[in-house]
């Protein structure tokens, strides 16, 4: 589903990784593990075409993209470490609007059973600048749960998912992220936190030049 062979990424004089392979088929996630600061968000912005790398290449179902492509951009869903919410906005407009930014029209029904099923049907009214840290993350929650099953956004590219969420929003996120595979979705997770899921699992130091 999603391959990428090669890739080299330097910032200044800095090399941030060099020769990185990566394979992730349909049905299956890959974990990118290390600390803050190694390079894993910069891997996941060009596995997504919104960085060029300076070397390799990126294939999804077998079709060479480059940044910005229509198939990165009709294929993949990114999702940052932050939550990139407006204060003055709702939880359903803060939705809504990322939902659109994906190039997704989704109906409202749809849009609140996922704020129902991630917790924060009592929150929808609320402004972004009202809700907690866990809670704007649950709105990221949310935009996954509107992805499970659908057509288009089959590889998602998560970075520090469940910063800030309890343990609660951290298994919430863990059946998202099954039922998501269980479609034949694929997952590529940036995290320098423990996280229990079932996968390849990338020590991204290994790819950093020492």
């Amino acid at each position: 589903m999603l391959v990428a062979q090669g890739l080299s990424l330097s910032r200044g004089v800095r090399q941030l990784f060099v020769g990185f392979n990566l394979s992730v088929m349909p049905g299956s996630a890959t974990i990118l593990r290390g600390p803050n600061g190694v390079g894993k968000t910069s891997l996941l912005r060009v596995l997504a075409g919104l960085t060029v790398p300076d070397e390799g290449n990126i294939a999804i179902g077998g079709e060479v993209t480059t940044a910005l492509s229509l198939m990165a951009r009709q294929t993949v869903l990114y999702i940052g470490h932050a939550n990139a919410l407006k204060d003055e906005l709702t939880t359903d407009e803060n939705l809504s609007t990322q939902l659109a930014l994906d190039g997704q029209s989704v109906r409202p029904e749809v849009r609140l059973d996922a704020l129902r099923s991630v917790g924060l049907w009592d929150r929808r009214n609320v402004q972004g600048r009202r809700l907690s840290q866990g809670q704007k993350r649950r709105i990221g929650l949310a935009r996954l749960w509107v992805n499970i099953g659908r057509q288009g956004k089959r590889v998602w590219l998560l970075d520090e998912p469940t910063n800030a969420l309890d343990q609660a929003g951290a298994s919430l996120f863990m059946d998202i992220i099954d039922a998501h595979l269980a479609s034949g979705g694929a997952a590529v997770i940036a995290t320098h936190l423990p996280l229990e899921l079932s996968g390849a699992s990338v020590d991204f130091n290994m790819a950093v030049p020492q």
